[in-house]
């Protein structure tokens, strides 16, 4: 059953989409997971995977994405994305990813920006979009988040999960070769 705020949401704005997210790593950086449920109306639809070696903050970003990604191009009105991720939702809110791109992906104190390649697409998704973010405490019996995480968690522990390129491309690059990856972007 939906979560109260939900309810009240949903009919307040029957054409309006929430998008509940979660990320799950273990170790952290290690084989990691999302999950999203996709809310509009009564239609709930979940999404999931996970990839062999990356980190919880870009699986946190990869679960807003797949949401997006499912809803993009279609015409679904305001959509509210719900995460326990201050990293995502801060970051987003707080306009330091518009930031970052703005100045090459780099933070304010010059070091390169992590994440660059999700956050990039992230941008590019919710660009002249009626899209907010939302946290929601994590692990505090909310039932949307708590099925995101049972998501995430189970899609991590797959067998064979596929590379997360955008980490491991990286991962794998001496220093001085990240930073120009990172300033071609």
């Amino acid at each position: 059953e939906p979560h109260p705020a939900v309810i009240r949401h949903i009919m307040s704005d029957a054409v309006s989409m929430q998008i509940y997210t979660d990320g799950a790593c273990s170790p952290n950086p290690g084989p990691g997971g999302y999950g999203a449920l996709l809310v509009r109306g009564d239609n709930c639809r979940e999404l999931s995977g996970g990839f062999r070696n990356t980190t919880n903050n870009r699986m946190e970003i990869f679960a807003a994405l797949a949401g997006l990604r499912a809803v993009s191009g279609q015409d679904v009105g305001p959509i509210t994305i719900y995460s326990d991720s201050r990293y995502l939702v801060d970051m987003h809110n707080g306009g330091y990813a518009h930031k970052w791109r703005a100045c090459g992906w780099r933070l304010a104190s010059r070091k390169k920006a992590l994440n660059a390649d999700l956050w990039g697409e992230l941008l590019e998704l919710t660009a002249d979009q009626p899209i907010t973010f939302e946290w929601v405490r994590g692990h505090n019996e909310h039932p949307e988040n708590e099925r995101c995480d049972a998501l995430a968690v189970a899609a991590r522990l797959q067998d064979n999960l596929p590379p997360d390129e955008g980490y491991e491309t990286l991962a794998a690059q001496p220093v001085a070769e990240q930073l120009d990856l990172f300033a071609s972007l």
